[in-house]
C-alpha cells in the first residue's frame, strides 16, 4: 500500500504495500464482483496472509511468479527462482561461500557479500536481519511455490530496505504424501529432496531433508550443505490459524575459489586464485531459525489481523585470502555468532461500513546481536587474536497504512513509517597498538510515499506513485575505516525519493506491465575499497537512477506460452565526491537486460514442458572509475519437465542445460577491489537432471 505525510510531521508518508498484515479493504471484493466477466488468472498477494489485492488496481510496480513457470532445476540457487522478473538482477557467483548477488533498480549493488538495501521474506517472516542485510543461502528453495517482487516507491513502507521487497510464498499442504527428489550434474553437482507431509482436519504437518554435494566448477570450490524443515499449520478455531516454523543450515564446508583479476579471466577463467590455495579460503555456516504465527482466516470480516515470534541463531568461521596479522588489521579468519529475535504485529479495520476505506496499523521489533572474533590466517590455520568484540543491533518501527477507493475507478494507498535503528559495538580487544573501537550511533528516520491507481477499463489500468525512503549501513559495513580504527560512524543513513508511472494490462491469455521511474539519492552507501575480503564504504554526495521497464506474459496458442521482460537502467553518480566523477556509472550494475522464455506444451497441459530460454546482460562496471568492465553476454538455456501420473503415483523427470554455447561469461563482479580481482568467472555448459517421485 501506499502512504502519504507532511515533511514537518513524525511519521513521514508511506505508499506501498504492506506484506505484514491483512490489508484488504472490502472494496476487492465489490471490484471482484465488477471484473467478474473476465477471467483474472492472477491475483497479487500483499499480505502475508491469503487475502489479496487485484493486481490491476494496484498503484505499484510489483510482479508475481509461480515457481511452475521457471524451469526445473537443483534448487541450489535463488537465481532459479527470481530469473525473468523485471527490474531484478540476479548475479550468480558460482562460489557457494558467497550469496547469490540481487539488485533491484540498482540497490544493493554495493553488497560484497549477501543481500543489501532489498528487503527478504519467507511468508510474512524476515528474512533480513534488522541492520539490512541477508542471505539466500539460509532458504529451502523447494519450498516456495510463487515469488511476488515489489519495487519502487511503494518499497518505502518496508523502512530501512528501499530498494524493494522480494516476498517468497509457500503454501500449507492439503493432502498426506511421500516424495523424494534425486538429482545430479555437472562438477559432480549432487543433490536429495526427501519430503513427507500428514494432514487431518485441523493440521497438516510437513517434514523435509536436502543434501548437497559438489566438487565446484574450480577448484577450491567444494561444497558440502544439509538443510532439515518443519512446518506445522493447525487451525485453533474456526477463524484462527497457527504457523509453526522450524529450520536448520548446515554448511560444514563451503570452499571459496575466490574471484580472478580480468587478466587472469582472459587468460583461463577455469582457475583458482592462487591467494586461495595459499590461505585455504573457505566458510562453514549454521543457520537456525524459529518462528510461529497466528492469523485470521477469514478475509471478509471488517477486523483482521496477524501477529509472528521469531529469533534464530548463525554461526560463520570464514578463511579470508590474506593473513590479516597486523596488529590493526581484524584478522582474516572471522568467527561470527549471531543470535537475532523478532516480533510483529498488524491489525487492519474497516471503520466506515459504507465507505470503501480500510485501515492498517503494524508495530516491527527485532534485535540483532554478533559476537565477532577475528585471528590471523595462518595459512589456513587460525593464528593469534586480532579482534573480539560484540555488536548490537535494535530496531522499531511503526505504520499506518490506508487504502480508500474514493471513485469507481480510482484507488489511492497512502501511510507513513517511523523507525528507530539503535547500533551499539563494544570492543573487548585493547592492545598496545589497537585502540578501543567500541562506538555507538542511533538513527531515527521516516518514510513515506503516495499511490493512486486509475482502472481505465476491465483489462487495463494505470498508476502513479512517489515516495521517500531510507536504507541505514550495516552493522558490518560499519565495522572498518580506510585509516585508524573504530566503528566507522561518519556513515550516514541514505535518502532515497523514487517517482514512478505505470501501465497494465490483464486479458484472459496475455498480461503486461509497463513502467518508467527516476530515483535520486543523497548519502548513498557505496564501497570505498575492497582488499581480499576486508570492504569499506562511503556515502556518495549524490546518485542518480532512471529507469524503464517491461515484462509480459503470453499464452498464443493452447500449447504454448511466451514470457519476457526487459530493463534499462542508467545509474550514476550526480557529484564529484572521493575523486569519483560526476556521471560515471554506479559499479557492477548492468545498463540492459533482457529476458525470454518460449514454453511448449505438446500435450496442452503440464504432462511435457520444453523450455527454451536467453539471458542478455550488457557489460557491467567494476569501479567507480569505469577503468574495467565486465562484458556483455547473451545466453540459452533449455529444459524439458514430465509429470506422469499413475494411480497414487507422481513421476517428475527434468532435464536442463545452461549456456547451451559454451559462452565464456562473468558471473558477478566484485565491485572497487582493491587488488584488482574483481571478476567472478561462471562455468561454460552446465547439465543438471533429477527425478521426483511422490506417493
Amino acid at each position: 500500500m501506499l502512504l502519504t505525510c507532511s515533511k514537518n510531521t513524525k511519521l513521514a508518508l508511506v505508499a506501498g504495500f504492506f506484506f505484514n498484515a491483512s490489508i484488504v479493504p472490502a472494496v476487492l471484493a465489490q471490484e471482484a464482483d465488477e471484473e467478474a466477466d473476465i477471467e483474472v488468472k492472477e491475483r497479487i498477494v500483499v499480505t502475508a496472509t491469503r487475502s489479496a489485492r487485484p493486481w490491476l488496481s494496484t498503484p505499484a510496480s510489483v510482479e508475481r511468479v509461480d515457481i511452475s513457470q521457471q524451469a526445473p532445476g537443483m534448487r541450489t540457487d535463488a537465481a532459479e527462482l527470481l530469473e525473468g522478473i523485471a527490474g531484478l538482477q540476479v548475479d550468480t557467483r558460482f562460489n557457494f561461500a558467497q550469496d547469490t548477488r540481487i539488485t533491484l533498480r540498482g540497490f544493493g549493488a554495493r553488497a560484497a557479500f549477501g543481500v543489501r538495501g532489498v528487503r527478504l521474506r519467507l511468508d510474512g517472516i524476515p528474512l533480513s536481519m534488522p541492520d539490512g542485510q541477508a542471505q539466500t543461502s539460509s532458504i529451502l528453495l523447494d519450498e516456495p511455490r510463487s515469488v511476488e517482487v515489489l519495487r519502487g516507491p511503494l518499497a518505502a513502507i518496508h523502512g530501512n530496505s528501499a530498494g524493494g521487497v522480494i516476498d517468497l510464498q509457500s503454501e500449507r499442504p492439503w493432502q498426506s504424501y511421500v516424495s523424494a527428489n534425486l538429482s545430479a550434474g555437472s562438477a559432480s553437482r549432487e543433490r536429495q529432496h526427501l519430503r513427507g507431509v500428514y494432514v487431518d482436519e485441523q493440521q497438516s504437518i510437513s517434514a523435509d531433508y536436502a543434501r548437497f554435494r559438489t566438487d565446484g566448477d574450480r577448484a577450491q570450490g567444494n561444497v558440502e550443505r544439509d538443510q532439515w524443515a518443519l512446518r506445522w499449520y493447525r487451525d485453533i478455531t474456526q477463524n484462527i490459524e497457527m504457523i509453526v516454523r522450524i529450520d536448520d543450515n548446515d554448511a560444514p564446508l563451503l570452499q571459496d575459489p575466490s574471484a580472478l583479476s580480468p587478466e587472469q579471466w582472459r587468460e583461463d577463467p577455469t582457475q583458482t586464485a592462487s591467494q586461495a590455495i595459499t590461505f585455504n579460503t573457505r566458510k562453514t555456516i549454521r543457520h537456525q531459525q524459529q518462528s510461529i504465527t497466528l492469523r485470521q482466516l477469514a478475509n471478509n470480516q471488517r477486523l483482521n489481523w496477524q501477529a509472528s515470534l521469531w529469533n534464530g541463531q548463525r554461526e560463520i568461521e570464514q578463511y579470508l585470502g590474506f593473513p590479516g596479522s597486523a596488529i590493526t588489521a581484524s584478522g582474516a579468519v572471522i568467527d561470527l555468532q549471531r543470535s537475532f529475535t523478532g516480533a510483529n504485529a498488524s491489525a487492519s479495520i474497516s471503520p466506515l461500513a459504507e465507505i470503501p476505506w480500510q485501515l492498517t496499523v503494524a508495530l516491527d521489533h527485532e534485535y540483532q546481536k554478533d559476537e565477532r572474533l577475528g585471528f590471523v590466517n595462518d595459512f589456513g590455520t587460525r593464528g593469534d587474536l586480532r579482534r573480539n568484540e560484540t555488536g548490537r543491533v535494535e530496531s522499531t518501527d511503526l505504520s499506518v497504512i490506508s487504502d480508500w477507493q474514493f471513485a469507481e475507478r480510482w484507488v489511492w494507498v497512502v501511510g507513513a513509517r517511523t523507525s528507530q535503528i539503535d547500533f551499539t559495538v563494544d570492543d573487548r580487544f585493547i592492545v598496545p597498538g589497537n585502540p578501543d573501537d567500541s562506538g555507538a550511533v542511533d538513527y531515527r528516520e521516516n518514510a513515506w510515499s503516495s499511490g493512486l491507481n486509475y482502472q481505465l477499463s476491465a483489462e487495463l489500468s494505470i498508476f502513479i506513485a512517489t515516495g521517500e525512503g531510507f536504507e541505514t549501513p550495516t552493522l558490518t559495513e560499519m565495522a572498518y575505516r580506510n585509516e585508524g580504527s573504530g566503528l566507522n560512524t561518519n556513515l550516514r543513513p541514505a535518502r532515497i525519493r523514487q517517482h514512478e508511472v505505470g501501465i497494465k494490462l490483464q486479458r484472459q491469455n496475455l498480461r503486461l506491465q509497463s513502467s518508467v521511474f527516476v530515483i535520486d539519492s543523497r548519502n548513498d552507501l557505496v564501497v570505498d575499497q575492497n582488499n581480499d575480503g576486508r570492504t569499506t564504504y562511503r556515502n556518495a554526495a549524490e546518485t542518480e537512477r532512471e529507469g524503464f521497464e517491461f515484462s509480459g506474459r503470453w499464452d498464443f496458442h493452447p500449447n504454448a506460452s511466451w514470457q519476457t521482460s526487459y530493463t534499462w537502467l542508467n545509474a550514476r553518480y550526480g557529484e564529484i565526491s572521493n575523486d569519483t566523477a560526476s556521471g560515471m556509472r554506479l559499479p557492477g550494475l548492468a545498463r540492459s537486460n533482457v529476458f525470454q522464455q518460449l514454453e511448449w506444451r505438446p500435450h496442452g497441459d503440464q504432462r511435457l514442458q520444453i523450455m527454451l530460454t536467453q539471458r542478455f546482460r550488457s557489460r557491467v562496471a567494476t569501479s567507480d572509475a569505469n577503468d574495467s568492465f565486465a562484458p556483455s553476454y547473451t545466453l540459452w538455456d533449455f529444459a524439458i519437465r514430465g509429470n506422469i501420473n499413475y494411480g497414487s503415483w507422481l513421476l517428475q523427470p527434468w532435464f536442463r542445460i545452461e549456456n547451451i554455447t559454451d559462452k565464456a561469461h562473468v558471473g558477478s563482479v566484485v565491485v572497487n577491489q582493491g587488488n584488482g580481482r574483481s571478476f567472478e568467472p561462471a562455468p561454460g555448459r552446465i547439465w543438471m537432471a533429477g527425478i521426483t517421485l511422490r506417493y
